[in-house]
């Protein structure tokens, strides 16, 4: 399945500033560390020379990665008319059928992280909370089978609600 292309402006800022740190930072110091084990003499066994140069293959392919995907993306920085309704960006407390509260954001697929109650926009719980607005029941799939949820709060502020 494609990603969506939308991202938050916070989460483009993220990207842009990981870009800058592993173009910037990151590679130039490993480089250098590769050049030091390099200078050691025999590469075909110098562990610090093989590590050094998977790590510049893997900053290499995120850089890569990174470069086209900040390319593609569209940054949604403006609420829509509907702040009742559930959108891309919205903040939406949900209540479980066993009476549990949760509060999501719903974000681009590159800026998830549930920790911080972030849900990616491809994530079927988002695809089922689009659209809806307060009080609204939502029916999801879950591994463990079909959960229920309602709809209790949407809004649409960059912080996080009280929870």
């Amino acid at each position: 399945m494609a990603r969506t292309r939308y991202i938050t402006a916070e989460g483009e800022q993220a990207l842009r500033e990981e870009l800058r740190f592993l173009w910037k930072e990151k590679r130039p110091e490993v480089t250098q560390a590769v050049r030091e084990a390099a200078a050691l003499g025999d590469r075909s066994e110098n562990a610090e020379y093989i590590y050094g140069k998977k790590q510049l293959r893997e900053i290499d392919r995120r850089i890569r990665f990174l470069s086209k995907r900040l390319d593609e993306l569209t940054v949604v920085d403006r609420l829509p008319e509907d702040r009742g309704r559930v959108f891309f960006g919205a903040w939406v407390t949900i209540e479980n059928d066993d009476g549990s509260m949760h509060t999501y954001r719903l974000v681009g697929p590159d800026e998830f992280d549930l920790s911080r109650g972030y849900l990616s926009i491809d994530a079927p719980m988002a695809r089922a909370l689009l659209g809806k607005r307060v009080e609204d029941e939502v029916s999801v799939r879950t591994p463990d089978g079909w959960t229920q949820t309602v709809i209790t709060r949407i809004h649409y502020d960059p912080l996080p609600p009280v929870r």
